[in-house]
């Protein structure tokens, strides 16, 4: 395993460059998931050594990481876009490329199995139905891992000019506005589907509410340590509800900040 993932690094570095071009705009966002996909890349690799996972699968989850986004560069030279409705869903994308390449031969049957599971419900509202508790572990480390290195890329978008750019799904930029009952969802600690957004604070507000989809102790900490929830907090309108959804959550993170995340028995 430890030369197959030497060998993905390689291919992945390669195939990353590969979609380099002269045009400034779109290197911008082939460089946004270059960077991205290197930290998650660290971050799976470091949250499955916290868990005490064996070698063989700290190794693996090192791989669903190196290749969680693949799919967004094709999707991107494609599309010119990231967002999965005006396209097409980017971790199915990935699938296609990863089911590509000779190398993905060398792994066990299992081991595919679980980073194709894993890859293909890092980004969906839901993890599906897991086949057994190894791939619902897998596809939670690597869905803590893309949040918590999501939260550092969409820190630019908060305010202003970028965020309202950013927001193609947002049809409404009033800075009080929230769409019908998505509040009241973030009070209930509900996840909410993309298409259900509808102004530029719904899709600030999703950020909070992605904290109650965190699995591990250990990344609600380093969620906590580098202020990202704070920050997407005070961008919000302080309406009454708002501040009661805030108080819920803070008492929620507070509460996985001091539980342990206990070796898993695989």
């Amino acid at each position: 395993m430890k030369e197959l993932v030497k060998k993905a690094h390689i291919w992945m570095d390669e195939y990353m460059k590969s979609f380099y071009e002269e045009d400034a705009d779109v290197m911008l966002g082939i460089r946004t998931k270059e960077v991205h996909t290197g930290y998650v890349t660290s971050y799976a690799k470091e949250l499955a050594g916290h868990l005490q996972l064996p070698e063989h699968d700290v190794q693996l989850a090192e791989l669903i990481g190196l290749f969680h986004d693949v799919g967004r560069f094709r999707q991107w030279t494609l599309y010119r876009t990231f967002a999965d409705a005006y396209s097409e869903d980017h971790a199915e994308l990935g699938l296609k490329v990863i089911q590509e390449l000779a190398f993905f031969d060398e792994l066990s049957a299992d081991d595919k199995d679980i980073m194709l599971f894993a890859i293909g419900n890092h980004n969906k509202k839901v993890i599906a139905p897991a086949p057994d508790k190894r791939h619902l572990l897998f596809a939670k480390i690597i869905r803590d891992a893309d949040k918590l290195d999501i939260y550092r890329v969409l820190e630019p978008y908060l305010l202003g000019e970028k965020a309202v750019a950013f927001s193609r799904q947002a049809v409404n930029y009033d800075k009080e506005a929230f769409a019908p009952g998505f509040v009241e969802k973030f009070c209930r600690a509900e996840q909410v589907d993309y298409t259900e957004i509808q102004t530029l604070n719904d899709r600030i507000l999703v950020r909070l509410m992605w904290a109650y989809d965190i699995n591990f102790a250990w990344t609600m900490r380093r969620i906590r340590e580098k202020g990202y929830l704070l920050r997407v907090e005070e961008r919000l309108p302080q309406t009454e509800l708002v501040r009661e959804g805030i108080a819920r959550l803070n008492k929620y993170v507070d509460d996985k900040c001091n539980s342990a995340d206990l070796p898993m028995d695989l």
